[in-house]
Parts: C-alpha cells; structure tokens; sequence
C-alpha cells in the first residue's frame, strides 16, 4: 500500500527508493527484464547530482523519493533512462503506479519555480504538494487535467474509432478532455456527439486511471446508443464503426484504462452468450 505523504519521515534510515528523472524518462537498470530503480545505496555510485528533490510517500515500508538529473548526465554502465510506456510490465504495479505520481510532480515542480501572478519565486508549502509564493501568497498547486473515456455499446456491438495520431489499423473507444464548468456525464455525451455526431443515454461510471502522459486523470464510462448515424469528425478522426468481440480490430495494450473497458464489454458478451446456450439445452 502506498501512503502519500509531503513531509519526510523522521526516520529516514528506512530502505528508500529513488524515482530520477532526465526530462520524462525515469532511470533504471533491467535484471531479467525487470526494472531495478536506485536505493540510497545506490546513489554514491551513480556519481549523480540531484536536482529540485521531493519527497513522496511511504511504499509498504519503503520510502519513495523523486528528483531531476541534468539533461547532460549520462547513466553509468547497466543503467539507462526509460520511457514509462516501456517499462509496463515489467515493474510491480504499484511501484509503477508510484512512478506515473512521480513524474507528475517532476514535471510540475520544474514548471513551477516561479509565480505565474507576479514571477517572484516560490517554494514549498509547509503542509501541502503546492508551490507558494512568497511575496503575493499565491499558491499552486500539481496540475491534473480530468479527460473523460467511455465505451458506447449497441446490443452485442461497441463503438471504436480511428484517431489520425494512432498506428496503422489501431482503434480505440472514445475520450476528450472535461471542459470547466462542465459534469463528467456532459463531457461524455458532448465528446461522442462532437466527434461522431450519435446520441447516448444510461451514462454508467465504470472507473478512473491516472494517466501520466502527461497529466490526466482519465474517468471512464460505459453508455448505451441512443440514436443517430455516424458522421466522423474528420480533423480528430479517420474511421469509426461497431465492433463485435469477435471482429476485434488493434486494440489499446493492457497498461490503459481503455483496454479495460473492451476487455469488459467481451467479458460481458461472453457471459450472454454463455446464458443463452444454457437455456437451449
């Protein structure tokens, strides 16, 4: 379990971990294709300068601490600076759960040295993960930006689109950004109307995933079809259609929140079906 917290520990003899960062790529060196990241023990050896440190939490006993490296230090034989993507797999979850907090709070912390109402410098608050000026008071906090994603079923179909930005072949279900002054349930109806032009109901929360690439929050949702014709929003999208599970195109790998959702809808379809041979003997 991980307990986050602001304020280091006084007992700091405790096994740590260190999350280091060049840009957004996290330090790490592969043992059997798993990922190894620094402990205290570590960091003499690496010969490493830490810049703009926090501390993060508490990890089952383990203390979690992030930091920068400068763009020019180059990882040491046996050790190099990865991608998050690349590392899926082939972290524990929940440390890579730690690791996507981690450069978050990187990102934002770099980002955030200055006042953005009057461009004094700030420093840490006291008590909470915020930024806070010294000379107007004002204080920031780490951004998270809410984006909303949904799976649209039609009887034993679901609706997956093309985006231009994806693969060759890749589909996905649906997702935008939450805009302000707008509910999770309009954001949805809203995004599937503007990028496909069909009407939903029956808006059903399914969960939420903290998606570090790089820095939302996406809630996901599932809906049923309510009316109207696929038209594509042509600037966002390059195909769109219904899909049963059995005619799966390309889809999301397991580390999202979307993989879930479809994994979810054929898990759903498979218990149907399972029924429905069940009454015929």
């Amino acid at each position: 379990m991980f307990y986050s917290a602001v304020k280091k520990p006084l007992d700091e003899d405790l096994p740590a971990v260190w999350f280091l960062f060049k840009g957004n790529r996290l330090l790490a060196r592969l043992i059997d294709q798993k990922a190894v990241l620094p402990a205290n023990d570590d960091l003499d050896d690496l010969t490493i300068d830490l810049l703009r440190q926090q501390y993060l939490g508490n990890l089952d006993g383990t203390l979690c601490y992030t930091a920068e490296v400068d763009e020019e230090y180059d990882a040491p034989e046996g050790w190099s600076f990865q991608g998050l993507r690349r590392l899926y797999g082939r972290m524990d979850e929940e440390l890579f759960g730690v690791a996507g907090r981690a450069v978050q709070i990187v990102d934002w912390n770099r980002t955030h040295q200055y006042c953005g109402q009057c461009g004094a410098p700030t420093g840490d608050h006291l008590r909470d993960r915020a930024k806070e000026c010294a000379e107007c008071g004002l204080i920031s906090y780490p951004r998270i930006s809410p984006a909303i994603i949904v799976l649209v079923r039609k009887d034993d179909r679901l609706l997956l689109a093309r985006a231009h930005r994806h693969p060759p072949g890749f589909y996905s279900v649906l997702a935008g950004f939450v805009e302000p002054g707008e509910t999770l349930e309009e954001a949805v109806a809203r995004e599937i109307h503007e990028e496909v032009s069909i009407e939903v109901k029956d808006i059903t929360y399914f969960g939420s995933q903290p998606w570090p690439f790089p820095n939302s929050l996406m809630v996901a949702f599932i809906c049923d079809y309510a009316g109207g014709e696929i038209v594509l929003e042509e600037e966002e999208l390059e195909d769109a259609g219904w899909f049963t599970t059995s005619e799966l195109p390309p889809i999301p790998p397991k580390i999202s929140i979307s993989r879930s959702l479809i994994d979810w809808f054929a898990a759903e379809q498979g218990q149907r079906r399972s029924a429905e041979d069940d009454k015929l003997t």
